[in-house]
Formats: structure tokens, sequence, C-alpha cells
């Protein structure tokens, strides 16, 4: 692909005919073309299906075409007319597939039968399912549950999630590691400490009360494109758009709104972002510094800019918060943040200003060393001025993976604190085990270690996703048993361990029936609405099994008899595995199956909204950041270092790649692309379209590389890099993680550019 490259002007403006292009590709690449136009009416409907993309909230009443080009094309993948049956493997052994592109991998279509590969020819060979549940209960027998891994992404429903962490820990352990492991476990553990609850506090209705939107590290129009819609109606309503992103994202300076023909045909573009900031990788964390300085300078001298009553009423730790922000001079924040005083106080008047404010954020403040901390600097900003829990005001982490809040709601966690283990022993007579278990870091670090024996995944990518690909993937190839349920081929398994088993399951958009008729699954969104997820589309091989039948099968042929889980209850009909949810945690889920199926669904319970704090002091902490350094163990002062950002196409979703393009920084044919400031291209030596290896600085004496990219000039700060994930995961340590979080510092890795040839 790298040889077909091409570089274009960027595209300036979101949405409109490159977005309809895009839609209109991709169905007719994946057949079933009119139909599949069809289904989009039904998506992101109550009374249709959730999107299988992002997790961005769903309105009530939706729009007409509730969904994005990104969206489209999840669901032109998931029904691509395109087969993986058995003969397949009869022309391909998995040594030459592992020549393929991630997109040649999963363009070859949905896996139609279970199989299991055999090492003497190098196939994947079908296997009955009653032969698959029963060779994989007795490798799972064998197993100490400790040395055993139960990963998921975040696709699953509520209902196979629930099921599935149930399996883990009647098992024997917590090894429960998630999709949000990977990216927003740094608001998992910062929420929950300053606010007390471990999501956001906003809903679609705070966008027509807000009178201003910060957004921080969150490239909307390629990660939740739908959300452009209420950042539109905003700005049509007068509300300045502050948008921190070290890349000028293309895609958020404007917006053409493609539900829309006379805009499209004669109007403008909007102009989305009021001002874009480019602050240097990580330097987020002194911006926020620099805001929250701002503001308390301002009031010590006069000025009311801040909420000293509800400061007062429902905080705790103002005091500590003054005196570390006084720590820290000018001359520091400027360096940290690589932006002005000036261009922060022009930022700083328009939030003080302000009645209501929201703070918007993704993987730019998470995946750092300090992520958390970054997090907990953003709720300190909002707090100043009591922009928690007031109309228009909020905290807004924006989830990627379309259930990866869901999940974790229902109780996929490594983290027994945050599961209802007794109500789980009352319930379904068996002792959970108390014990910590495993996130994907550590679950990562089991592997190469030799002590996880036995990998399990629910969806997911992990061989391509995870950092540390040069002694992850030998690891990985010794592991006893890797168990895959799957609906298309990917990277991992390719990369399997040495009994490996694909167990293909319906897509979320396919009709899914059971023995009490066809079932409904629950998603929860970003701004925690539960809604109901109906299947349209006939499956894609008599062959497959519903999630929740494929983890039941595991189940029961791995744990002993108990009356009390009842397996096939549960897959006969949904509706009880919600009841048994709803006894889990009855604040949450009380009449879980009635209330999910009234349209808009329903919000599960947020006592933050309310302000209501369940924190250990019963109010929102302020914290007294100790550095502003969001990456402190990696430096990028030794000369030559460059701190690089991985980054996503509007052509891929986590590492699902639809295609070659990224329009909005015009890149065309190649992901083979390594972004770099003109300035910095110069000084090297080198010229724009050379190729170029990066390697990475660190002194642990391991190697990391990654070779043929070519030189893209882009306007990002001097000394920032940016190139794709998962391309480029090679290049990252797996202990260059945050520090509280886990969550892989993806965001900014030390690396050298050495030129080829």
């Amino acid at each position: 692909m790298a040889d077909r490259v091409r570089i274009t002007k960027p595209t300036t403006a979101s949405g409109g005919w490159g977005s309809l292009q895009g839609v209109a590709t991709i169905l007719g690449r994946e057949g079933h073309a009119l139909s599949t136009a069809a289904l989009l009416r039904k998506q992101n409907k109550h009374d249709g299906f959730m999107c299988v993309s992002c997790a961005w909230a769903k309105p009530e009443p939706p729009h007409l075409a509730e969904f994005c080009e990104n969206g489209a094309k999840a669901t032109a993948w998931d029904l691509t007319s395109n087969r993986v049956e058995p003969d397949f493997f009869a022309y391909h052994t998995l040594a030459e597939l592992e020549g393929w592109t991630d997109h040649a991998l999963e363009q070859a279509g949905r896996l139609t039968e279970p199989m299991r590969w055999d090492a003497a020819t190098d196939r994947y060979l079908p296997v009955p399912w009653d032969q698959a549940f029963a060779a994989i209960g007795t490798a799972l027998r064998g197993f100490d549950p400790r040395e055993v891994v139960f990963y998921a992404s975040g696709r699953a429903s509520n209902e196979a999630t629930f099921l599935y962490q149930l399996l883990a820990r009647v098992y024997g352990c917590n090894n429960l590691p998630d999709s949000s492991n990977m990216c927003h476990e740094s608001t998992s553990v910062a929420l929950p400490e300053a606010i007390g609850v471990p999501v956001g506090t906003t809903t679609l209705d705070d966008f027509t009360h807000t009178d201003c939107i910060l957004i921080f590290g969150q490239n909307t129009a390629v990660n939740s494109p739908r959300m452009l819609h209420q950042l539109d109606d905003a700005v049509k309503r007068g509300v300045p758009i502050i948008n921190f992103n070290p890349l000028r994202e293309h895609g958020m300076e404007r917006f053409t709104d493609p539900q829309s023909p006379v805009r499209m045909l004669v109007a403008p573009s909007r102009q989305i972002a009021a001002q874009f900031l480019q602050p240097r990788p990580g330097g987020d964390l002194a911006a926020l510094t620099g805001l929250c300085k701002l503001l308390l300078e301002w009031d010590a001298v006069g000025e009311a800019v801040l909420d000293h009553e509800f400061i007062a009423e429902h905080t705790h730790g103002f005091a500590e918060f003054v005196a570390a922000m006084q720590r820290f001079d000018w001359a520091e924040v400027e360096r940290h943040s690589g932006l002005t005083r000036a261009a922060l106080e022009a930022v700083a008047r328009v939030y003080a200003k302000a009645g209501a404010t929201m703070g918007i954020y993704g993987m730019g403040l998470t995946q750092h060393r300090l992520g958390v901390e970054a997090i907990r600097m953003l709720v300190n900003l909002l707090l100043l001025r009591g922009n928690i829990g007031k109309p228009g005001g909020g905290i807004c982490p924006v989830r990627g993976h379309s259930n990866v809040q869901g999940q974790r709601a229902v109780w996929m966690t490594e983290k027994p604190e945050l599961a209802p283990l007794d109500r789980f022993a009352e319930l379904f007579g068996f002792e959970p085990p108390r014990d910590k278990g495993l996130d994907v870091v550590e679950s990562a670090q089991g592997v190469i270690a030799g002590k996880v024996k036995a990998v399990l995944q629910l969806g997911g990518n992990l061989a391509r996703s995870l950092p540390e690909r040069g002694l992850l993937e030998p690891a990985w190839r010794r592991l006893p048993l890797t168990v895959m349920i799957t609906t298309k081929l990917n990277r991992s398994h390719l990369v399997h361990g040495q009994d490996a088993w694909l167990l293909p399951c319906l897509s979320r958009i396919e009709i899914d029936h059971q023995a009490s008729g066809d079932q409904i699954v629950s998603m929860e969104d970003s701004t925690s609405g539960v809604h109901p997820s109906h299947g349209q589309r006939q499956p894609a091989s008599p062959y497959l099994l519903s999630e929740p039948a494929i983890i039941a099968g595991i189940a029961k042929a791995t744990l002993p008899f108990n009356p009390r889980l009842d397996w096939d209850g549960w897959v006969a009909d949904y509706t009880r595995i919600r009841h048994s949810i709803a006894a889990c945690h009855p604040e949450w889920y009380s009449d879980y199956d009635t209330r999910m199926r009234r349209p808009g669904g329903f919000p599960r319970a947020n006592p933050a909204r309310k302000r209501e704090w369940r924190t250990k002091t019963g109010k929102a902490g302020f914290l007294a950041l100790e550095t502003l350094e969001a990456d402190p163990d990696m430096r990028f002062d030794a000369p030559g270092t460059f701190s690089l950002i991985t980054v996503r196409s509007n052509d891929q979703f986590n590492t699902t790649i639809y295609g070659y393009d990224d329009r909005f920084r015009g890149v065309h044919g190649s992901r083979d692309i390594v972004f770099m400031h003109a300035e910095d291209i110069a000084a090297l030596g080198l010229r724009a379209e050379q190729r170029v290896t990066l390697e990475t600085v660190a002194k642990d004496g391991v190697p990391r590389a990654v070779g043929g990219l070519q030189i893209v000039p882009f306007d990002l700060p001097r000394g920032s890099l940016a190139a794709y994930y998962p391309e480029c995961n090679p290049l990252l340590p797996l202990w260059h993680h945050a520090r509280q979080s886990h969550v892989p510092a993806a965001k900014s890795i030390p690396v050298r550019v050495r030129a080829e040839g």
C-alpha cells in the first residue's frame, strides 16, 4: 500500500459530501449495498440496533439518520457478503496469512463455523460446537484459575458480559481486563476519587444549556462524529468551543451537516472551534494548571470568577490545591504546556464569563503517565466555578467502543471492590475470589513472563492492540491455550497459542433467536444511557451462536454443576439475565427490562449529577498537583528526541482498518506515515516523502523500531511526531503506562528519527 501513497491538502470540513462518499464506497465494496443502506435507518433507533462502533449518546427523538460515516462503515463491515468458510483455510496457511494486512484479514469476511488450529497443517479446521466446548472445558480445568485471563472488548452486550464475568469468578479468578484498561481506565480511577462516580456527569440535554465547551485531546470528527450535531447546534446558539489538541485536526475546524441537503448544496461549512490551541504532547496537564492559576489570581485581586459558595459547601482540599498552584511559576507552565500565558488567558476569560461549561476529553488526557492527574486537573477547573451538577455543566469523557462503559457497569473488572461480590455469593451460591485480578498491562506482563497460561478473548485483537509487540508475540505463541469469540479474522487469530480456537458469534445486528423467541440485548452509552438493541439481519451462517450461548457452553463444560447458575435458562431468555443483573444492583438496574424498552431507554443512576458526592469525605475533591510533567519518567531533552503521538485515521475504528485514506490529514493509500513539523524536517536534513525509521529512546536494553515510514509535513508542535495506531505499537514499552491506572501511555513516546537508504 505504501507505494501508492498520495498526499493532498487536508479536508477542512467534516461531514458533507466527503462523509457521504465514504459511506457509499464501503456499502458498494462490502455487498448487500441496498439492503444495508436501508438498514442504516434503524441504526441507533429504539426499535432498531445500537451501533457497533462508538459509544456516543443516542438522542430521543433521534435524527432521521442517526449514524455517522464510521458507524455506517462499521455496520457494512459486519454485514459484509464475504465469508471465511473452512475451505478458506484449505487455500491459506496461517503462516501465509501473517503476510496479509490487517485490512485484508478482516476484509476476508465473516467466520462461519467453530474451528481449531491444526499444528500439522498450520490451518484452522472445523469442529462441532459440542466438541469445542468439551475440549476447552477440559483444558481450563487443568489450569490454576489465577493463570487464566478472560478479556473482553467493548462491543459485547451487557447480557453477554454479565455471564462472562460470572463465568470467570465462578471459575476462580478476577482476571477480567477489558478495553477500558487500554483507554479510559484513567477516568475510572480519577473520577471516583474526585466526584464519587467512575463516569461522566453530562447528558445530551446539557449541550442545549451550556455556555462554553472545552475539548481536550479528543478528535471528535474521527472518534465520535455524531457529537458534531450537538456541537453544531451549540455553535448556532453562539456557544464558544475551545479545542486543545497538539495536532491541528482539520475535521474539528468546520462541519457540514450531511443530513441537510440545503447546507451541502449552497451553504458554507460552519466553524466549530472558536479557538484551537496546540499544546505539546502531554501539555494539557500544564495548560489546565495555567487556567486554574489565572482564575485564582484574578479572584484574589477582586474579580468574582470563583464560585465560593459551591466550593465551601461541596468540596474539600481547596486550600491545599491553591497552595500547589502557587508553587508552579508561569515559566514552568509555558514550558510544559507549549502554550503562552496570553493564549491561556484568552481561554480563561471565555471560561470565566460562561455561566455553565462542559469539559470534554478523550485519550489525549488519559494515555499519559499522569493521565489520572490530568483528569483530576480538569475536574479542578470545573469545580472552581461549580460546573459539576448544574445544567449545561459537567465532565464528559468520550468512550470509544460501543459498550465499554456498560461492560464495566455489569462488573467486567479486575478490581473485586467494584463488583457486588456478596450479592453474587448470596444469589448464585458460590464464594467469589476476593483478590485483585490482572488488568491488560499485567496480563501482557504475565504472558511474557510465562505466568499466564491461557487467554480467552470476548472480541478484541490483543496481539495487535497491546504495546511491546516484539516481546509479546513470541510469548503469545507459547501460551498453552487461546480462545477467540469473534465475528471476523484478525491478527490475534494468527498470533495464537499452542491450542487455539476460533468461536464465531452472531453480530449484534443479526437476529438472535433462542427458545423464548428473538432476543434483545442492551448497552450503555457514554452518558450512562442504557438502550435496547434488536437484531435485524439473518445470521451470516446457520452455525453461528450468540455470545451468551458460547459463554454458557464454555461455562457448562468447565464448571461444577450448580443449580443456581441457570446457564440454559439465561440463554433461552435474556430477560432472565437482566433480572439477575437487577438483583445484583437494584439502585442501577431496578426494573431493568421494563425501563430498557421505553423510548430512549433509561439513565443509570449518577449521584454526582445531583451533587451527591460518594467520596471518602462526602464532598468533591480538589487535587493538589505535584508536577507538570505528564510523562516524568521518559524525558525528551536528549538531542534529536521527539515525542510521538499515536493516532487513528477516519478510515478505522480501533484496530479495524476500513481503508487507507485519511482525508482529514490529506493521506491516501497508505498508513506507513509519520507526520512532522516542516521545521523539524529541515533541521534533521530530511525531506517530505522521505522514508525513515522511528526508534524508541529507552534505557531498558530492548530494541524497538518501526521502519518504512514516509514523512508528511503537518501542523503540530515542534519536537512532536504523529503516526498511526496500531502500526506503531512496537515502539511503546509495556512499562510506559499511567502510574495509577496502567493505561498505556501511547500519546507521548520518546523516539529518534533515522533516515533510510
